[in-house]
């Protein structure tokens, strides 16, 4: 180790322990960030609202779902009577919300066949937004604070008035033969509408577009857990499906890059080291910009290998084309399709039958009449015993059409 090297190592940790004292000496400030995490604490997390939903449903299991909603509730569908194993409310908290297009249609689904489904967002999925013909609008010029009190006059005396965190999404379209009323928001003497139920099917999905009010630091102002719990009423007492900020997730968890990642990310998100962070990748840069100029060699240029797999791929492609044995074209193109869809959506490609066509049009979101079209000529062209170029055409467009729709 030459002298420069020990010079830098011993400067980097002076400013490791520089930082640090001063980081001890500060008083730690409030995390105001708002993460409506049922672990935090801190003023937007929603610890007290997790742990106060057994009081608020006392008949109720809470199950904190940390996977997506299809991946939930997918498991629990029964296929054979096109019933759930379960029942109950689905709960979900978040200012944005971050549901798939897939997700959103599974809670439409499992609301249809009675189950009740609460959203507290200032921002929904679109699929949700036009199934049930809603639309919200954001006035972002709003000043002061907010009046929030419901429609039925029974619960007058539980209206509030917030002013931390307010956003001003409100609904500005509704189908008024399925919604339902329950909520407004009042800003600068303007009422709208701000809390809602819509029949769909046989159950109910209601939205709430101030989900601060749900918060830590809300929760614990005055009165307001009265409204919050005035909120929660129309909910059934049954199962609460209390949607996790806490994802599982495998690749963190399983892989060494991914433990990496999770490191990262934790750094990131306390200021002091984030701070060192910075500091130390700057350093390291400026370390490597110095060395490099005088240690630099010169690359040598290595020609690439021929991929002899391509050509190879061509002239075999070319043979059975100008013999015209279209079946074994056909046969080959089918078994490298369906592979890629085990490989892809991890479909179990034996039975292609409607179950399939359904799973496959969920996982690749596709339109399941074009998938449906799919499968029949691929069942079609298996079952011919002589095959004709026009049906080649045909099978290699209905493929193409699927890799790029």
């Amino acid at each position: 180790m030459n002298k420069t090297i020990k010079v830098y190592i011993g400067l980097l940790v002076l400013l490791f322990a520089v930082v640090i004292a001063i980081d001890f000496s500060k008083p730690k400030p409030i995390n105001w960030t708002p993460t409506y995490n049922e672990l935090h604490k801190r003023p937007y997390g929603a610890f007290i609202l997790h742990d106060q939903l057994k009081k608020l449903f006392p008949e109720s299991e809470i199950k904190n779902i940390k996977v997506t909603a299809y991946e939930y509730f997918d498991d629990l569908y029964n296929w054979e009577d096109s019933t759930y194993n379960t029942s109950g409310t689905f709960m979900l908290i978040q200012d944005f919300t971050e549901v798939d297009e897939v997700s959103a249609q599974e809670l439409l689904d499992f609301a249809s066949h009675g189950n009740d489904v609460f959203i507290a967002s200032s921002y929904l999925p679109q699929k949700i937004l036009d199934t049930l013909s809603i639309d919200i609008k954001n006035q972002y010029d709003f000043k002061g604070k907010a009046q929030l009190n419901f429609a039925n006059p029974t619960f007058k005396k539980d209206s509030i008035t917030i002013e931390k965190g307010l956003s001003n999404y409100y609904f500005s379209e509704l189908d008024s033969l399925a919604t339902t009323v329950l909520g407004y928001q009042k800003f600068d003497s303007i009422n709208r509408i701000n809390y809602v139920k819509v029949e769909h099917g046989l159950g109910n999905v209601f939205i709430h577009l101030q989900p601060v009010v749900f918060t830590n630091y809300h929760l614990l102002k005055k009165e307001n857990k009265k409204y919050a719990a005035a909120v929660l009423s129309y909910l059934n007492d049954d199962t609460i499906h209390f949607d996790s900020r806490n994802k599982a997730n495998t690749f963190a968890s399983t892989t060494f890059f991914g433990r990496i990642n999770d490191n990262v990310r934790f750094i990131k998100s306390q200021p002091a080291l984030a701070y060192v962070w910075r500091l130390a990748l700057i350093s390291l840069i400026i370390f490597m910009i110095f060395n490099a100029k005088r240690r630099q060699r010169i690359i040598k240029i290595i020609k690439p290998l021929e991929n002899s797999t391509i050509a190879f791929t061509k002239t075999i492609g070319n043979l059975y084309y100008e013999t015209k044995d279209h079946n074994t074209i056909i046969d080959k193109k089918i078994t490298y399709f369906l592979e890629y869809l085990r490989r892809e959506f991890y479909l179990d490609t034996q039975p292609l039958d409607e179950k399939f066509v359904k799973n496959l049009s969920l996982k690749s979101n596709k339109d399941k009449e074009d998938i449906q079209l799919l499968v029949t000529l691929i069942i079609h062209l298996k079952a011919k015993s002589i095959c004709t170029e026009a049906d080649l055409l045909k099978l290699n467009k209905a493929i193409e059409d699927f890799y790029t729709k």
